[in-house]
């Protein structure tokens, strides 16, 4: 039996509530959408919907895939929403969001693995809200270079792939995915001329030589901005934490990480990928990105 780590303070989140949390609420559930913060249990749901944002998770709420750290449900998904990015452009309009992110669950059971509804919910946002940034964060389409390009071309302003983990842990933790196939994703993104995005979680058992070499491969195939933050189990089914690491050292990190030539760094313990993203892009702005 694997112990339990007790939780530290440092790791005490906003509860919920508000008029900002309120409004997001409703807006969601009026459009029928779904979002990551609700699905992967997110631990900064109460200050970012309390801040009048959130990040909205399409194809569904059921994931083809279990992976190790995931709390978004898993099995067979039913059908394909096709007016899902309308919905998703008309709630972003509603919340006058500057900054979007948009996240989805992975359908492997689709031939191009949700690329085309990606790119229409792209687009959609491009139409009803063309002055707001819109940053997607993608799973790997099983490698389909063509699912990639129909991505692409509909040229979101900030391109995320997580690799989640150093490679030594990724089979234990990332079900299906490939490290070699998530470094080709962002590289391939990168020479698209899309900025590029990923995100680690520590805590799982990696050593420190590893994040910096995960950090530096992440680097060399041109990724601008990365997150780090703790990774939090969200059942007594799911990988065990291994550790819980110190603020300090997530502050080493995001030093160490701009001067690796990294762009944005985000790092701390309730970090997530979206967290404070529009920050992160206006971050971008000011270096010329």
């Amino acid at each position: 039996m694997v112990e339990t780590l007790k939780k530290p303070i440092w790791l005490k989140a906003a509860m919920p509530g508000g008029e900002g949390y309120q409004e997001v609420r409703a807006t969601v559930g009026q459009h029928r959408l779904h979002t990551v913060c609700e699905s992967a249990q997110c631990p900064n749901l109460g200050e970012c919907w309390g801040r009048g944002t959130a990040t909205l998770m399409i194809l569904g709420d059921i994931c083809t895939r279990a992976c190790g750290f995931c709390a978004v449900k898993t099995g067979k998904p039913t059908g394909l929403d096709l007016d899902e990015p309308r919905r998703v452009a008309e709630a972003v309009k509603l919340m006058r969001l500057r900054h979007v992110v948009v996240t989805s669950v992975t359908r492997d059971d689709l031939k191009d693995g949700g690329a085309g509804i990606w790119a229409r919910t792209i687009h959609a946002l491009r139409r009803e809200c063309p002055s707001t940034r819109v940053e997607i964060l993608v799973p790997d389409f099983m490698g389909n270079q063509e699912a990639w390009r129909t991505v692409f071309e509909a040229r979101p302003d900030i391109f995320s792939h997580n690799a989640e983990t150093v490679p030594r842990l990724a089979p234990r933790v990332r079900s299906a995915a490939r490290w070699p196939r998530s470094l080709e994703l962002l590289r391939a993104a990168g020479r698209f001329g899309l900025t590029t995005k990923s995100g680690l979680m520590l805590g799982l058992g990696e050593a420190e030589d590893e994040v910096a070499s995960t950090l530096l491969e992440l680097r060399s195939v041109g990724v601008e901005v990365v997150t780090l933050g703790q990774y939090l189990r969200p059942s007594q089914e799911h990988l065990p934490v291994a550790e819980y690491i110190h603020p300090d050292r997530f502050r080493h990190w995001k030093e160490w990480g701009l001067k690796q030539g990294f762009k944005v760094v985000e790092s701390g313990p309730l970090v997530r990928s979206s967290y404070h993203a529009e920050e992160q892009s206006e971050g971008l702005r000011l270096t010329g990105a």
